[in-house]
């Protein structure tokens, strides 16, 4: 199993030594370590140096706080470009929704990540909720983007077809176990196109209150997925590991 999108570095790094065995022998094969910003991208690019074959990071700026500085963009920017060969994607970016600002300065520093994305050869790993989704998208086909992530995905049906007929993948996240929206979505996303995500350390209710998030929650995830697509689990999890692994290579061009 691939823990597809967590926020490794919000983590206990001391504790994360004895929390990584745990969490190999448990079935999970690697994570993919996405970042907020200049400083959490150097704190995933340390992580993934100490868990080299577990660890797959990725480097972006959050669009739910404010803006970079300009100072900050150059930062981040030559930081993707001297590890392209490291990092599996750019992420995390997309369009604020939770945050409300001015959605022309994050729609510029989107496109800005699009295009790097391009430039390099980069997947691009995407916080595009609800109604911002479709916008998202937009810059997507505008730079002809072959490999997106929409993460833990909140759109109208429409858009969410629109993202599956453009080749690109979304992920699920423990509250498919228990929210029918996201059941709904597991409905609509071919298998083949279907990622699963903690985006841990975030907490969930339901089965999940008061349980820690760490990539142990996948497998409950990949059960209702089972349930929901008439497929055996281990079928489930050997499908979106292969799903991962296609999005997310090693390598890009300098």
């Amino acid at each position: 199993m691939i823990d597809s999108h967590i926020h490794l570095h919000q983590y206990d790094v001391d504790e994360l030594e004895t929390s990584v065995p745990t969490w190999k022998e448990a079935g999970i094969e690697k994570v993919v370590a996405v970042s907020m910003n200049w400083q959490s991208s150097i704190q995933t690019l340390t992580l993934h140096e100490r868990f080299p074959d577990f660890v797959l990071p990725a480097i972006g700026y959050h669009p739910e706080q404010s803006l970079p500085t300009e100072e900050e963009l150059d930062k981040l920017t030559t930081l993707i470009k001297e590890n392209a060969q490291k990092v599996v994607a750019i992420g995390e970016v997309g369009l604020p929704y939770y945050e409300k600002s001015s959605n022309k300065q994050y729609e510029d520093l989107l496109e800005y990540f699009v295009k790097l994305s391009v430039h390099l050869d980069l997947p691009i790993v995407l916080h595009a909720v609800h109604d911002t989704a479709e916008r998202a998208l937009y810059l997507l086909k505008k730079h002809e983007v072959k490999k997106a992530h929409f993460h833990w995905l909140k759109a109208p049906e429409e858009v969410v077809k629109e993202i599956v007929e453009a080749g690109y993948y979304i992920s699920v996240t423990p509250e498919v176990c228990y929210r029918k929206r996201d059941e709904r979505l597991v409905e609509i996303v071919p298998l083949e196109q279907l990622l699963v995500e903690t985006d841990g350390p975030w907490s969930y209710d339901g089965p999940f209150q008061n349980v820690e998030t760490t990539p142990l929650l996948i497998e409950e995830i990949c059960k209702v997925l089972a349930n929901k697509k008439g497929k055996e689990v281990e079928e489930i999890m050997i499908q979106t590991s292969q799903n991962a692994k296609k999005l997310f290579q090693y390598g890009g061009k300098s």
